[in-house]
């Protein structure tokens, strides 16, 4: 697991120049979000990682807030310090801090932060032990309009704080179904269209898979690359099982949770989709003839040859921001791109299950933030995150093509283009669940625990035992490696089939 960087810098990318922003906040100014008379005041914002000199953090959130206020000094602090890891690894044995942990213990320091920064999963936690103060009076106070965030956003906060509002968060990531038009009229199949279950996606999918080996169009694929093996759909299913709740572990990893019912509808479905050759296959290099290995080998082969969907051997996939500006960049450069072929296509809401309707995607809120109930300054909080939830805020940012903002209507399609930007907020966020992140601060050994399950899937996928059988060993030699990995946390786990340690799996 990578602790440096959290989730939510992870789908952002470039700098904002304070001098573009100029014009835009100085008009702010003038609709009454301008300095007051006051005296200095200190604003301090905990985050879980970036402390007081993180130029990121600053260019993204507070450069502009404190140009428009003066008399307002911004302290950064971090709740974890991340200098203790930077030049190595963390001694053995030592646990990882908890960031949720070291938050809370930060909030009720004897100098308290005024606005906290932190991740979705944290939310009802801090809500719970009355730690951060209820958003909704200095929002009615204030008229702070939200009818114009985002359900993506606005219902993610809701549902943690039981409807009431306790952080709001100015820019999300989320996930869409992408799909190529091409496979569908050649088969006659109609598009997929907003708001499909995962068991109606999966039908056009077998609608649309045609043909055979190299010629063969497959009907969808949780990644759009073409590599590894069938058993990565071990991992790759996660997106698929994230929404159902399905636990691994029971609580404190007492024992594994994977002998069940639910767990084998999901790894029959998986795997019979995989027989069907509705996923990709990996490439069989030996069955490739000898022209297009010499093609490959000279160099003289489509940049995009691994790409399932950019190479237009897949129907559907699942996408991100930055997947459709690669999209778009390369359609408008097919010409200088040797063996593409632009792809008319468009995107569609992420599938949901009928018991989580409109409930997955990978929906991250970031930079969420919320306000102390200790702060010292809960004015001075209020005011810097109303700003960065703002239209001005909103209206700036948008410009950017790799981040989406929380309001609605700076959300638009890219160069003029007509496609369904709307799929992008229309889901909501996954209901809080970390398993995984919560016992690696526990166990740093657990990952290897979890990966034995692949070996047995493959397995399964490979048909030499049944879905329940595979799934009853893994239980059994999980409930063994849990075991061992209590009476010895130190030791990398060595049970598995065929015996010997595991490489530690990222997450």
């Amino acid at each position: 697991m990578n602790q440096s960087k959290p989730r939510w810098l992870k789908t952002l990318t470039g700098l904002t120049a304070i001098a573009t922003l100029t014009v835009p906040v100085l008009a702010a100014c003038n609709k009454g979000e301008g300095p007051s008379d006051k005296g200095e005041q200190v604003l301090r914002i905990a985050t879980p990682y970036y402390g007081e000199e993180d130029e990121y953090f600053r260019q993204q959130f507070t450069e502009i807030f404190e140009y428009n206020n003066p008399n307002i000094k911004v302290e950064i602090v971090s709740a974890v310090n991340q200098d203790q890891y930077r030049y190595g690894p963390r001694p053995e044995g030592e646990k990882p801090e908890d960031p949720n942990e070291k938050m809370k213990e930060l909030m009720n320091s004897d100098n308290p932060p005024d606005v906290v920064m932190l991740n979705f999963e944290q939310l009802p936690d801090l809500i719970s032990n009355n730690m951060l103060k209820q958003l909704d009076a200095d929002i009615t106070k204030d008229k702070f309009d939200l009818s114009d965030v985002v359900p993506a956003v606005i219902d993610g906060i809701k549902s943690a704080g039981e409807g009431k509002i306790y952080a709001l968060a100015p820019t999300f990531s989320s996930q869409v179904l992408l799909y190529n038009k091409k496979p569908f009229d050649d088969a006659g199949v109609e598009y997929p269209k907003d708001g499909m279950t995962w068991d109606e996606m999966f039908e056009l999918a077998r609608r649309v898979s045609k043909g055979e080996d190299e010629n063969r169009v497959y009907g969808f694929s949780f990644n759009q690359y073409n590599y590894g093996s069938k058993e990565n759909l071990f991992h790759e299913m996660r997106t698929y099982t994230a929404p159902l709740q399905l636990r691994t572990f029971s609580d404190n990893a007492e024992s594994m949770t994977v002998d069940s019912d639910q767990w084998e509808k999901v790894w029959s479905t998986m795997i019979s989709l995989s027989k069907e050759k509705i996923f990709p296959e990996p490439i069989d290099y030996s069955k490739m003839d000898a022209a297009r290995r010499a093609q490959m080998a000279s160099g003289e082969y489509n940049p995009f040859q691994n790409n399932t969907f950019m190479n237009g051997k897949l129907a559907m996939t699942l996408g991100h921001t930055y997947n459709i500006n690669e999209l778009i960049r390369s359609n408008k450069n097919a010409a200088n791109i040797k063996g593409y072929t632009p792809i008319d296509w468009d995107i569609v809401s992420m599938p949901s299950h009928p018991e989580f309707k409109d409930v997955g995607g990978n929906v991250y809120l970031n930079g969420l933030m919320g306000i102390n109930a200790k702060a010292q300054n809960s004015a001075a909080a209020w005011k810097f995150i109303k700003f960065i939830n703002g239209e001005d805020w909103a209206r700036l940012k948008s410009k950017s093509v790799n981040q989406l903002v929380s309001r609605a209507k700076y959300i638009q399609p890219r160069d003029g283009m007509q496609y369904n930007i709307k799929a992008f907020y229309t889901m909501k966020p996954v209901p809080v669940q970390d398993e995984m992140s919560e016992l690696y601060r526990e166990y740093q050994y657990i990952g290897q625990v979890y990966d034995i399950g692949r070996e047995y899937f493959k397995k399964a996928i490979e048909g030499n035992i049944t879905v329940r059988e595979a799934l009853k060993e893994w239980q059994t030699a999980g409930d063994a490696a849990l075991k061992q990995m209590k009476d010895n946390p130190n030791a990398p786990i060595n049970i598995m089939p065929g015996g010997g340690p595991m490489m530690m799996p990222a997450f």
